[in-house]
């Protein structure tokens, strides 16, 4: 991982648990400037695509600096917005993350985390303060509750311990997220026999390892900068042909999971022959 030396924060204030707080700030986790970046090319000319704001009306073009932010509460009519509103908005998650509760991190769903944000002290001030919560909230094995105002949108969040500081992971709303019940309707009551989930942790077992970030390696994007250096170069590239998984149903699944660990599927039983009649 790059060093962060240079991060500016997006959000400085206090976090709060009861009567005690120490000023903070929330640093993007994500560096921008990762992966590679594409223009819209105009394959006529060899030239950029320029993007143009116009009105919607009469097609003027508009500079982004002149616009303004505005709510439709009627068929295209509008009521407009300034910093100045948006200041009177301001409630205490604006400038604190006050610690509602605690609960265990296995109960939150992963489908629920949204964007991290390293916490980090705002200045030595505080510092005990901070580290006293960190490693009080690392023996509890619980993730804090708290809310934020983030790009003027109030955001549930989870405060976990990482490393030396702390790591606040925005929460999806449930409104958010798409109900999962219809994909599984044709699961039902389904259960699986007990020797084979068996097999199948051996499996898991057997592939047991600690994660490394190297793991989330986009190996895409690595095949693609090797056909971007090939046509630099005026050379070709031979595609991989990716396998095509087999859809079709397993004929016997506790042959496959033995051949899996390496262990040779019981013979099948040979058929009886027929006796002719006489």
């Amino acid at each position: 991982m790059v060093g962060m030396a240079t991060s500016r924060p997006i959000w400085r204030g206090h976090l709060r648990l009861a009567l005690v707080s120490c000023p903070i700030a929330l640093h993007s986790v994500v560096r921008g400037s990762s992966g590679l970046h594409f223009h819209l090319i105009n394959p006529k000319t060899g030239h950029r695509v320029r993007m143009v704001s116009q009105d919607a009306e009469t097609d003027e073009e508009v500079s982004r600096g002149d616009l303004v932010k505005g709510y439709e509460f009627e068929k295209d009519r509008y009521v407009l917005l300034d910093d100045d509103d948006f200041e009177q908005a301001r409630i205490e998650s604006s400038s604190t993350l006050t610690i509602g509760k605690f609960v265990d991190v296995g109960s939150i769903e992963p489908i629920f985390f949204d964007t991290s944000y390293y916490v980090a002290p705002d200045g030595k001030a505080g510092l005990d303060v901070f580290v006293v919560l960190r490693d009080a909230i690392r023996e509890s094995h619980a993730a804090a509750l708290s809310r934020v105002v983030i790009s003027r949108r109030e955001r549930a969040v989870a405060i976990i311990p990482s490393g030396k500081g702390l790591v606040c992971h925005t929460l999806h709303e449930p409104n958010d997220l798409w109900d999962a019940s219809p994909l599984y309707e044709d699961i039902g009551d389904v259960r699986p026999e007990p020797d084979m989930v068996a097999l199948a942790t051996q499996l898991i077992e057997r592939q047991n390892g600690k994660f490394q970030p190297d793991d989330t390696a986009d190996r895409y994007e690595a095949k693609l900068r090797e056909v971007i250096d090939a046509k630099l170069k005026g050379e070709g590239i031979s595609p991989e042909e990716p396998s095509e998984p087999d859809r079709g149903n397993v004929i016997d699944l506790m042959a496959a999971l033995k051949e899996s660990l390496g262990q040779k599927a019981p013979p099948a039983p040979k058929k009886r022959a027929r006796k002719r009649a006489s």
